[in-house]
């Protein structure tokens, strides 16, 4: 069993102000899908341009702390809105869900592509890259904050979470989940998208390769205490909210490979 690093989840603290490590993990993360953003808008068939870069970065930041703060609500804890509508506002109590602010980095896509002129198809395949970053550093995030531990375990890397008040040796889901959703999601992604490719198929690559490996990691995350397993008695809400994105990924593959050639990038 591996022992806990020793780490304060507030990175700085300036009177009753505190910054949370989790909080700048996403900075961290939305600044180097930033440079990333710069760097391939440069390239010769980039679909936007190096003056259009912050414009993406900052409505996508905008759907993910909408998107995430709306997706955790409506999906996770439905029964506290009911009983307490105000909850959805006091976002400082913690509350973020994937699931959501992807949804609301879609929305912000779809509305600058439609502002801008861009084709839709080419802007989600430059962004579908960037996105892993962000969840990298997302999941060091909740494990420094110590949130989203995983199950019980007796494999040598276990660890005990100084906040569990079980005290249980449990996976670090975490650093699995900053592993496959962050690391192996954008080398995929990233050496996939550097030659031309079929449009959508890029979206659609992310959709299949997040989808899967959440699903997978989920296997090892403790779930939500006041959900438990949702369907069969070991389908976790993760794993039921992966399988709309993993048909969607295989149906924009396959649609974009078999279009027809004047639909492929440039």
């Amino acid at each position: 069993m591996l022992d806990y690093p020793t780490i304060d989840p507030v990175a700085i603290s300036l009177g009753p102000l505190q910054v949370h490590w989790y909080g700048l993990t996403y900075l961290v993360g939305l600044a180097f899908a930033w440079w990333l953003a710069i760097r391939r808008s440069q390239e010769l068939h980039a679909p936007i341009a190096r003056e259009q870069v912050d414009d993406l970065i900052f409505y996508a930041a905008v759907g993910i702390v909408v998107g995430g703060r709306l997706g955790y609500v409506l999906f996770y804890g439905w029964d506290r809105l009911v009983e307490d509508p105000l909850w959805l506002f006091r976002v400082w109590e913690g509350g973020m869900a994937f699931h959501g602010g992807f949804l609301g980095v879609v929305a912000a896509v779809v509305w600058l592509a439609k502002s801008r002129q861009i084709p839709l198809g080419k802007l989600a395949d430059f962004v579908a890259p960037l996105a892993p970053l962000g969840l990298a550093f997302g999941r060091l995030g909740n494990f420094i904050g110590q949130e989203l531990w995983g199950r019980a375990a007796d494999v040598p890397w276990a660890m005990v979470f100084p906040r569990d008040p079980l005290g249980l040796a449990r996976h670090p889901s975490q650093l699995y989940q900053f592993a496959l959703e962050g690391c192996l999601l954008f080398l995929v992604l990233f050496f996939y998208s550097r030659k031309p490719r079929p449009t959508w198929s890029v979206t659609g690559l992310f959709l299949l390769g997040y989808g899967v490996l959440r699903f997978i990691a989920e296997f090892f995350r403790e779930p939500d205490v006041h959900l438990g397993f949702q369907a069969f008695g070991w389908m976790t809400r993760g794993q039921l909210l992966c399988i709309p994105m993993v048909i969607i990924g295989v149906a924009l593959l396959w649609w974009s490979i078999r279009a027809p050639s004047h639909r492929r990038s440039a």
